[in-house]
């Protein structure tokens, strides 16, 4: 697995910790990085994603909730939860420099390996009504065209 697949992995496994139990999240994020160190690039990006997710919850969540409304966010598995949060941090944060493409595949990896069987499609489809909105909303904003992705 390359560093920052195994970085979304980490994340994954701390917020779902924290969004479980409630542990203290450098703790977490602390004991996460002892069992599997990751390069320093790697090790931006885990703890990037885990306290991005944290400082920008509220947010994510109302996206969530506005692409997913027959699903009430708290009532989400913890997961599939936590995997959307991250992408969705991923495609909005200005410090990420994900591309649009890697966020909702890494995402959709990461359902498959530990979302439910139906996690990956539902994840794939409140991704892409997300990155709908934000190009049109982008869009709008810039007086311009929505980009067709190649």
């Amino acid at each position: 697995m390359k560093p920052r697949q195994r970085a979304r992995v980490l994340a994954l496994q701390a917020l779902f910790e924290i969004d479980s139990v409630g542990h203290d999240p450098a703790e977490v994020v602390q004991r996460r990085l002892a069992t599997d160190p990751l390069p320093s690039s790697a090790t931006q990006l885990m703890q990037s994603l885990v306290y991005g997710v944290l400082e920008r919850k509220e947010a994510l969540d109302a996206l969530i909730a506005q692409h997913a409304p027959d699903w009430p966010v708290d009532q989400l598995p913890i997961v599939d939860r936590n995997i959307l949060r991250m992408a969705i941090w991923e495609l909005t944060a200005p410090e990420s420099d994900t591309p649009v493409r890697v966020a909702i595949n890494e995402a959709v990896e990461l359902a498959k390996l530990f979302g439910s069987e139906s996690s990956p499609r539902f994840i794939n489809g409140v991704l892409g009504a997300v990155v709908r909105t934000l190009a049109l909303e982008r869009s709008r904003v810039e007086g311009g065209k929505v980009p067709v992705s190649k």
